[in-house]
């Protein structure tokens, strides 16, 4: 055999192989909450779906997503269930609506008044999932998916649809909230109640509750300022509590330049998240003020005491998962330690034992 025929046989060869991992997929994808009222959901829609098109184009592949946001295939509680059981491929969601199976992952709820930075908030979070992997193994060991990337809320304030003076005037006012926060409220003597986005608006016209635990990009998307005008900053803290997943049997059937493509996108989504809900906590403040909302902010000196109120949550929250036989005591000392390594300064001093 001549050289030429060999070269142009070769060539021929490595254009068929090449050729033959070039694949068509398909992935069901969705959330809970609506797009774009909700931050994170939008960053899914409009950043990861793209961007992983993209990426597996130019590795030759094609993908399509069938996406359902709103609820449209899975509702905030039951988004990692779905996921879990093949119904979505990759679902996002809300880590505060699985307070039993995800306890321990709630960890930036139980320190409120922490960054109020997204960007901190998110770097401080990465950084303890990084020191400590059992918050990433859990997915897989017990739910069966794999952690693409992290995302939050923007800092949470309190929307009422009353007006109120000094935190005594919220004793006996029922508030929602999502779950993980609602201890917050107990300084206050105010009635918490378990509640979800998509069930506030009404919730709060009918006076099942009479104020919101909520960050200013979601309320002002889901326009709760209609039924709640008076929206008072209180600065709980920024809360990256949310994550993106996928069904790890689903996962593991990719080849592995689909599966990098996959992580590596993953990983993008959680990196631009911290600046995208700075963006729209800032973009919610000023929309507010534009349709007329009542905002005002909280005295530091009421705020230093609603904080000093929950002073021992943190440890009570810690010890809690220890008891569930999860590293608690581990988890938020880490966490502790990295929000303080990002420059913030908590407003009392939480110290687990």
């Amino acid at each position: 055999m001549n050289i030429t025929k060999t070269t142009v046989l070769s060539a021929v060869a490595a254009l068929t192989a090449s050729a033959s991992f070039a694949e068509n997929f398909t992935f069901r994808i969705g959330s809970g909450h609506p797009n774009p009222a909700a931050v994170y959901v939008a960053d899914v829609a409009d950043f990861f779906v793209p961007e992983v098109k993209k990426r597996a184009e130019a590795a030759g592949h094609t993908v399509e997503f069938v996406e359902g946001y709103g609820g449209a295939i899975a509702g905030v509680a039951e988004t990692l269930e779905s996921v879990q059981n093949g119904i979505l491929d990759i679902g996002a969601y809300c880590i505060c609506f699985e307070p039993a199976k995800l306890f321990l992952h709630n960890f930036p709820y139980y320190t409120p008044f922490g960054p109020q930075d997204s960007a901190e908030a998110m770097t401080a979070v990465r950084a303890t999932y990084d020191a400590v992997p059992w918050l990433t193994a859990q997915f897989d060991s017990e739910y069966g998916q794999v952690l693409l990337g992290l995302h939050g809320w923007d800092n949470y304030h309190l929307g009422t649809t009353d007006p109120w003076d000094t935190v005594e005037d919220l004793k006996g006012v029922k508030i929602g909230g999502a779950g993980p926060n609602l201890p917050w409220l107990e300084f206050a003597g105010a009635v918490p109640v378990q509640s979800t986005l998509p069930d506030g608006y009404l919730s709060l016209q009918t006076g099942v509750y009479n104020g919101w635990l909520m960050f200013p990009s979601a309320y002002l998307g889901f326009k709760f300022y209609e039924p709640s005008p008076h929206y008072t900053l209180i600065g709980f803290g920024a809360m990256p509590v949310n994550a993106l997943t996928m069904n790890k049997r689903k996962f593991d059937s990719l080849p592995e330049d689909m599966q990098q493509i996959l992580m590596d996108v993953g990983r993008a989504y959680e990196d631009q998240s911290g600046a995208s809900l700075n963006g729209r906590q800032e973009g919610g403040l000023k929309g507010l003020k534009e349709v007329g909302a009542q905002i005002k902010e909280l005295p530091e000196e009421a705020r230093a005491g609603w904080a000093q109120s929950l002073a021992s949550f943190p440890n009570q929250q810690a010890k809690e998962a220890d008891g569930r036989g999860m590293p608690g005591s581990e988890v938020l000392k880490t966490y502790l330690k990295a929000v303080a390594n990002t420059g913030y300064t908590m407003p009392v001093d939480y110290v687990i034992e």
